[in-house]
């Protein structure tokens, strides 16, 4: 079995641990509810990196800091900066599908461990991974559409395969909140429990993934990316026309503000 170096994080907003074959990986912004900050989006990667080399690791668990948020969505303090022009929003955008998919990539097994606000890119996060547990207490939301953002494909189909069409557009149309009742019904959750029953719950999955065959487990991982693959009709390109004319509008430009301003806003369709 290999040696590998410590676990660093690169950045103070996401903090790292082992414990037994499990990977903690936690997002630590709780003044803004663990919202996504450029410098989180860009630690995951080279973390999972690092974790697919090491033979000791079984489980990769992500978090988030405190009891109010697993991930409240972007950082909007950088909003201005990192997504109004062109620039900054292809850059944003690259980090994010970056760091999604080499969650969504991870050959190894991958949990959520959710408390409390997982909203936008907590969705995304949460979705992104094999399992997803969570406290009674959890809210969740997809708001896109109260902001005029273009919504990557790779996260839309990772929602439509998971809970369906009609349940994903039903989410996605309204940007209505969900608690964790609902969420296990349409099938956004695997197993949800009270607050305090949380860690215990989460021990359970450790546990087995320490005990069961880890070739077995990577396999049936593998298997089921393969059936899940997109139609080879696809028509990426015009996926992502459409996603950047999103960023484009004077519909974004007013959700932006109008979120920041903390009012309903007013969208024109074009």
């Amino acid at each position: 079995m290999s040696s590998p170096a410590p676990y660093r994080s690169p950045t103070d907003r996401v903090q790292t641990w082992l414990e037994g074959s499990a990977l903690h990986i936690r997002f630590n912004n709780p003044a803004k509810h663990n919202a996504l900050s450029v410098d989180m989006w860009a630690a995951v990667p080279p973390l999972l990196q690092q974790a697919a080399g090491d033979d000791g690791v079984r489980l990769v668990v992500f978090s988030g800091a405190g009891e109010k948020a697993f991930v409240s969505g972007a950082d909007i303090s950088q909003f201005e900066d990192m997504r109004a022009a062109r620039e900054a929003v292809a850059k944003y955008e690259v980090l994010a599908e970056e760091a999604l998919a080499s969650i969504h990539d991870f050959g190894k097994p991958t949990l959520s461990c959710i408390r409390g606000y997982c909203i936008g890119g907590g969705v995304n996060v949460a979705i992104a991974c094999d399992i997803r547990i969570a406290a009674t207490d959890s809210v969740f939301a997809i708001p896109a559409a109260r902001l005029g953002l273009g919504y990557r494909y790779s996260a839309m189909k990772n929602l439509v395969d998971l809970i369906g069409p009609g349940a994903a557009k039903d989410l996605f149309f309204t940007a209505r909140r969900i608690d964790a009742q609902e969420a296990k019904a349409l099938g956004l959750l695997t197993r949800v429990c009270e607050p305090d029953q949380l860690p215990q719950l989460l021990a359970e999955y450790t546990t087995a993934m320490d005990q069961n065959a880890p070739l077995t487990i990577r396999t049936a991982k593998a298997i089921t990316r393969e059936i899940l693959k997109p139609s080879p009709d696809l028509d990426m390109d015009q996926c992502r026309s459409m996603i950047l004319g999103c960023f484009e509008s004077e519909d974004y430009t007013e959700g932006r503000r109008a979120f920041m301003e903390k009012r309903r806003p007013v969208f024109t369709g074009r």
